[in-house]
């Protein structure tokens, strides 16, 4: 398995290890940030999904500020309440729940008044209980399902006159983080007993069913209520308030109350007076009262349309913050480039649209929670990888650069394009240029190695710096020596332009430099320029380590044209075929000599070869020039040499270049 892999597994691993051990923290009480950022993103989802019509099930009389300007004072008498739960009762709801804590004596006739009244009607009063801190806390000192319940110190219960004539429930709410109630517990407990809360009593007389308790879930005789792990209910809300629907209690004083809105419906007498009562943050408002939190958690247990999430949901949950980290980091790992993150992101905008649709169906899956699992590893393994791709980035740049000291720019562009240039050989047209230094091999056997890499560095530098500036490709430094070719990485109509271009531009400065060198490197030093064009054959040499040459019977020839250039005391020497390929009209610094029919090594036929002096030498008169002119075309006529077909002003015997 490759080092690749083996990180990639250890990642995933680890991401997965990391993800579970998110979900169980917070699943055991730790971690209570994610809770504020659940109550956040919760409320998202519910604005996303918008104020909903609630089932008309419960009619809210509300003790409000218009009760309060009427009676002169908070809390209303025993005796108004009385009143109101009378006209109530006369209209036959199903049930009339009391969210008020009876717990102090009043006056002794109001008292009695609404005892009476209490004891008229199907009614459920409403009690709280007293927890060790602000909040509910859950102990588990016990075993069993009920361990999870929230543990209160005791309870403060309606007076026994009141007590005696209604059943009684918990009235009381769990917020979250920001303040806002995400759930309404079903059960509670002290030490010796449990009881049921206020919304859980209210459905069970509203329904008529009895209430069995199942080690995950309630029972309201067949109906399945969905709970969470603690016994709680989650709560989604209609609307703002009011959406509920909401009578004042004056509208009893006024005697305008309708019979249609109580009527075999579920009548909720509670506070929403300013300044008393308790008034709650939900997504819709700044301000509920809580009378209207109670009230849609008695609607969601009579109409069974609240919010699941029950331990199947908690299942899920889990594995979400397992599985969406690992496919995030393994969609990363698996493209590190623009697709991976795209990819990413679209698995990321998946799981978001499924929550929301989950949400707005009635599942409330935990987003806080897959969050905290996903984004850590996934920032970590992305900065990681971010990392590497910057290493890799200056590997491959310091790569490059030392590529570029043996291909030719223009051919490492082309095989980035197309890497599979020249794997097959490819026949075509080019000039090659072959240039070597004479004398080298003697001199070798008397310099010290680092003079003598010194001296031969500075030679590769000006021919690579030449070449490169003629648009040629260097194929290879051979020793002494190289081999320059124009034509790849394609031919072009001025490859032989450019090749004659090239070889007068090294005579010029590898003599320059030779002359720059001590007397006893430049007495013992020369150099000689064979070029010619023809057909090659491009190919890749090489194993593992490929490198790009030319072969062919056209390469030996410009290779032996250094060989007649010496034999003939000149230094460069252009075949009859790269001139006229080239279209060659001279140079206004050199003369052309020639032409010369001769036969090079390895070859049978014969070559036609022209050959390129400067055109006066420091310190030589035009006479001297002509008469070395003159010299030079008796050696090629003794050798063999045909008629020219290049004439010169100058001398009988060779041609100046205008």
């Amino acid at each position: 398995m490759s080092s690749r892999r083996v990180q990639i597994l250890v990642a995933l691993v680890l991401t997965a290890l990391w993800g579970a051990a998110i979900y169980v923290a917070h699943a055991n009480g730790h971690l209570r940030f994610l809770d504020r950022l659940e109550a956040t993103l919760t409320d998202l989802r519910t604005l996303a999904r918008g104020a909903q019509p609630p089932p008309d099930l419960v009619t809210i009389v509300a003790i409000d500020d218009t009760v309060v300007k009427r009676g002169g004072r908070y809390p209303l008498p025993r005796a108004d309440l009385a009143r109101v739960v009378d006209a109530v009762a006369q209209f036959k709801p199903k049930v009339i729940a009391v969210d008020l804590l009876l717990v102090d004596p009043g006056a002794r006739l109001g008292d009695a008044m609404l005892a009476r009244s209490l004891a008229a009607g199907p009614t459920v009063l409403a009690a709280a209980a007293i927890f060790p801190t602000t909040s509910d806390t859950v102990a588990r000192s016990s075993e069993g399902p009920l361990a999870a319940l929230p543990q209160a110190e005791r309870f403060l219960l309606p007076l026994p006159a009141f007590a005696d004539h209604a059943e009684v429930g918990i009235v009381n709410v769990a917020t979250g983080q920001s303040g806002s109630p995400l759930s309404v517990p079903m059960l509670f407990r002290t030490g010796d007993k449990v009881e049921l809360s206020f919304p859980l009593r209210v459905a069970s007389r509203a329904l008529g069913q009895p209430l069995t308790i199942a080690p995950d879930h309630l029972m309201l005789g067949d109906r399945t209520v969905s709970t969470d792990t603690d016994f709680s209910l989650p709560i989604t809300y209609y609307g703002p308030r009011r959406t509920i629907r909401t009578l004042s209690a004056q509208n009893v004083f006024d005697g305008t109350l309708d019979r249609g809105t109580i009527e075999n419906r579920i009548v909720v007498i509670g506070a929403s007076v300013s300044g008393g009562g308790d008034f709650f943050p939900t997504p819709f408002d700044a301000l509920m009262p809580g009378v209207e939190v109670v009230s849609t958690a008695i609607t969601h247990l009579v109409a069974g349309d609240g919010i699941v999430r029950d331990r199947k949901v908690h299942v899920a949950d889990a594995f979400a913050a397992i599985l969406l980290p690992m496919v995030l980091v393994g969609l990363l790992a698996w493209r590190r480039s623009a697709i991976g993150l795209i990819a990413a992101v679209v698995v990321v905008m998946a799981w978001a649209a499924l929550n929301l649709f989950a949400f707005t169906h009635g599942i409330w899956l935990n987003a806080a929670t897959t969050l905290a699992a996903a984004v850590p590893p996934v920032a970590i393994f992305t900065g990681v990888q971010l990392w590497a791709g910057s290493r890799r980035t200056q590997y491959l740049t310091a790569k490059s650069r030392s590529l570029a000291q043996f291909q030719a720019l223009a051919v490492q562009e082309w095989l980035a394009r197309d890497p599979d240039f020249l794997s097959e050989p490819v026949r075509q047209n080019a000039a090659i240029v072959f240039i070597d230094l004479s004398g080298f091999t003697a001199l070798s056997e008397r310099l010290d190695p680092d003079t003598l890499r010194e001296l031969l560095k500075a030679f590769h530098a000006l021919v690579d710096k030449t070449a490169v500036s003629s648009g040629g490709m260097i194929t290879g430094f051979l020793g002494d020596g190289a081999m320059i070719l124009f034509g790849l990485p394609r031919p072009t109509p001025d490859d032989a332009a450019r090749a004659v271009k090239c070889s007068l531009e090294l005579h010029r400065v590898v003599k320059d430099w030779m002359a720059s060198l001590p007397a006893p490197y430049r007495d013992q030093l020369g150099f000689k320029i064979g070029a010619h064009f023809g057909p090659i054959v491009a190919s890749r040499l090489g194993g593992s380590h490929q490198h790009i040459t030319a072969t062919g019977d056209n390469v030996n020839v410009a290779n032996r044209l250094m060989e007649v250039a010496a034999q003939h005391d000149a230094r460069l020497a252009f075949s009859d075929t790269l001139l006229d390929a080239a279209d060659f009209h001279g140079d206004p610094h050199g003369i052309l000599t020639g032409p010369l029919q001769t036969k090079v090594r390895g070859r049978a036929s014969a070559v036609t070869v022209w050959f390129w002096h400067e055109e006066q030498q420091p310190g030589q008169t035009a006479t001297e020039a002509d008469a070395a002119g003159c010299e030079l075309e008796t050696r090629y006529r003794a050798s063999g040499g045909g008629e020219r077909s290049r004439t010169s002003p100058l001398a009988p015997s060779s041609k100046s270049i205008p």
